[in-house]
């Protein structure tokens, strides 16, 4: 066997390019990986995956134990909670030894005869990637909308399918979102176009069964939004969202009338955000109006719809950030967050009653699940925790029981969740900001720096990564792995404030919220350096890419999957998919001053000549949101700049996109070679 010492890491020829932008010039060596049907980038990237086979030649077999160990503890053969719509019940299923879902459904009873909608399994086959989305039931239930994407760009053609006779429609609608909505004459059809180039979602169309000409009905011609179609929960309108980060518009159709026209819901604002609902004659409009940061809900006629009638119905608190509203016939549910926990809030319309529902820990997630119907006492949410496998519970808000429906099962005879202990911890930010932690180990530890702790966090978007079980992280926490979460500022885990002290001119403070944590669990003999590791995927593998330029010595290793990292050039190139719709988010490098911030942490720009931490780095060569080449280019700047001899590797799936492999055992793999790169770091190998 060829020994790693032996083997020699691929090295990227050079060429150098200049890119200017306000009298500031940037030389970019590997600018032109930017071009996935040039040979050489496509050769390229299988050296660097023959490298990481090499030099990961000894682990194969762990991996394969490590695939084996995380699959069996996954009931094979499983099924969704059943929900009610429309007359039908639906089910979703997973069969022994497939990879994908199987769509079936019941008339009127569980006990009726099962209808299939789609087996996945066949649909996929010849495919190296497959997924299906956007399943949508006309109202007489006679026909269904699917959207499918076979390369993993997130681009999707739209079928249709008579579920009488099971034949498809001729009719094929590319270059789509993949999710649409039936008007109510069963006929008509509502989906968004995405661009060409860009993949922006940025046109609704009306189409018609077995007409072949559609009709544009809505275009988004600021290029900072998106824009999206979908029907209310009451079935009365159909609705167009356009969005950005930071701001809201919605236009509205009665859906028995799909040849009207859309009528505006009320005219966007900069900084205005909101979310509609409709129910009886009025919108329930949750929003950020009148500087509510986290967020109030009001309602307005839904004839006089227009920002200047709506009533305050809940009012804003400091303290709680509104995340969500459920309406029903006699309640309205709230889905509310302080201090960082989930709360659920179940009110009646009469202020009869108003109360909140009982958990217990600070580290869990509970959420309202699929609630499709109106006129029902029953409230479906789901709860894990760190420790607690996810249960789907039905609970009755006029007697206040509850049933579980489901509970996970974990097919491992020597789990037990009392053999694990959780907590949340606190750090402290340079500025005094107190940074919370959720925090999983096994029962035993002793707090003596020599534990092994993965700390994960995201970071960005608003986007909240509650703590939640997971059977996967089992295989680490089991060999003595410490699991952290930090919920550093970018997120939303203390409110509405937390994510915008985490973005534009503050995004560092993501950053160095995450080192403060870091050097909360070296100060606090959780671990060391020798062996802390860090991962963090997309955005948050901008974190890691950041992080390891300040710090670097904080760490022993570090996962990047599918890293933001070549910021700089990403957000001045217009012509990326989703780049003019960050802008909100990072801010607009045309504009000097976030040039110039924006440059000074752009990981790709900040590789220095220094020692760096092992590094497991992964990219999909046909991802649409971050591009193969942001991995790549990091990479081989990495390589020539760093000044150790620490493992580098970069994986390059180069069958799928964003999100990895799209079978839910295939995506097992990917897990396994990870967590053997750390495992193998601390000199674990079984």
């Amino acid at each position: 066997m060829l020994k790693t010492s032996d083997v020699k890491p691929p090295v990227a020829k050079k060429i150098p390019k200049e890119l200017e932008k306000h009298g500031d010039i940037r030389i970019d060596d590997y600018f032109w990986m930017n071009n996935r049907e040039d040979e050489d980038v496509i050769s390229y990237l299988k050296d660097e995956n023959s490298y990481c086979d090499a030099m990961m030649a000894h682990t194969k077999e762990f991996q394969k134990d490590l695939f084996e160990e995380m699959k069996a503890r996954i009931k094979e053969d499983d099924e969704s909670v059943p929900y009610k719509y429309n007359g039908y019940w639906y089910i979703t299923k997973f069969e022994k030894g497939k990879n994908y879902p199987i769509y079936t459904r019941k008339k009127d009873s569980l006990e009726a005869e099962e209808e299939l909608l789609f087996d996945c399994n066949k649909m996929a086959e010849g495919h190296s990637y497959f997924k299906l989305v956007g399943i949508s039931i006309s109202p007489d239930n006679t026909k269904v909308s699917y959207g499918i994407d076979i390369t993993g760009r997130r681009n999707y053609t739209i079928h249709i399918k008579n579920l009488q006779t099971e034949e498809l429609w001729d009719d094929k609608i590319k270059q789509t979102t993949g999710s649409s909505s039936w008007a109510n004459d069963n006929e008509t059809l509502f989906y968004t176009k995405k661009d060409e180039q860009t993949l922006r979602a940025f046109q609704i169309y009306r189409h018609r069964l077995g007409v072949d000409s559609d009709d544009l009905v809505y275009e988004e011609v600021d290029d900072t939004f998106g824009t999206t179609v979908y029907k209310s929960k009451s079935r009365k309108y159909i609705i167009i969202a356009c969005y950005s980060t930071m701001t809201n518009e919605y236009h509205v159709l009665n859906a028995d009338k799909p040849n009207e026209e859309f009528k505006l819901f009320s005219k966007r604002q900069r900084g205005l955000e909101y979310s509609i609902s409709h129910y009886e004659d009025h919108f329930y409009v949750l929003t950020n109006k009148d500087e509510s940061t986290n967020f109030k809900l009001m309602r307005t006629h839904e004839n006089k719809t227009r920002i200047d009638y709506w009533e305050d119905l809940i009012p804003h608190r400091k303290d709680t950030l509104v995340e969500n509203v459920d309406i029903f016939k006699d309640f309205i549910v709230l889905s509310e967050r302080t201090n960082g926990l989930n709360l659920i809030r179940i009110k009646r319309w009469d202020n009869t009653d108003d109360y909140y529902l009982p958990f217990n820990s600070e580290t869990y997630t509970a959420y309202t699940t699929t609630n499709i119907e109106f006129d029902t006492e029953l409230l479906r949410y789901g709860y894990n925790s760190m420790t607690t496998p996810a249960s789907i519970i039905e609970f009755n808000m006029n007697t206040k029981s509850k049933i579980i429906l489901k509970e996970q099962e974990v097919l491992d005879s020597s789990f037990n969740k009392e053999n694990y202990s959780e907590e949340r911890l606190w750090a402290t930010a340079d500025d005094g900001t107190k940074i919370p932690m959720s925090v999983i180990y096994k029962k035993g530890m002793i707090k003596n720096g020599k534990n092994p702790v993965l700390q994960y966090a995201y970071g960005s978007y608003g986007s909240t990564v509650d703590p939640y079980f997971s059977t996967i992280r089992l295989s680490l926490l089991n060999r003595g792995f410490i699991y952290v979460i930090s919920h550093i500022r970018g997120g939303e885990y203390l409110g509405r404030g937390w994510y915008e002290d985490g973005k534009l001119l503050e995004k560092k403070n993501t950053f160095t919220d995450f080192i403060a944590c870091s050097q909360y669990l070296i100060d606090d003999s959780y671990t060391s350096p020798k062996h802390l590791y860090a991962m963090g995927g997309s955005a948050g593998g901008l974190l890691m890419g950041a992080v390891i330029n300040i710090k670097p010595e904080l760490y022993n290793g570090i996962i990047a999957a599918v890293p933001f990292v070549d910021v700089m050039t990403t957000m001045l190139d217009d012509s990326i998919p989703l780049t003019t719709g960050e802008y909100d988010e990072w801010g607009n490098p045309n504009d000097k001053v976030y040039y110039e911030y924006m440059k000074s942490y752009s990981p790709y720009d900040n590789v220095e000549p220094k020692t760096y931490p092992h590094m497991f780095v992964t990219a999909g060569l046909h991802d649409s949101q971050v591009q193969y080449w942001e991995p790549a280019k990091w990479v081989a700047k990495l390589r020539e700049f760093k000044v150790d001899s620490n493992k580098l590797f970069l994986r390059t799936n180069m069958d799928a996109g964003h999100g990895g492999a799209s079978g839910r055992f295939d995506s097992l793999k990917e897990d396994a070679e990870e967590f053997a790169f750390l495992l193998d770091l601390e000199g674990i190998n079984n």
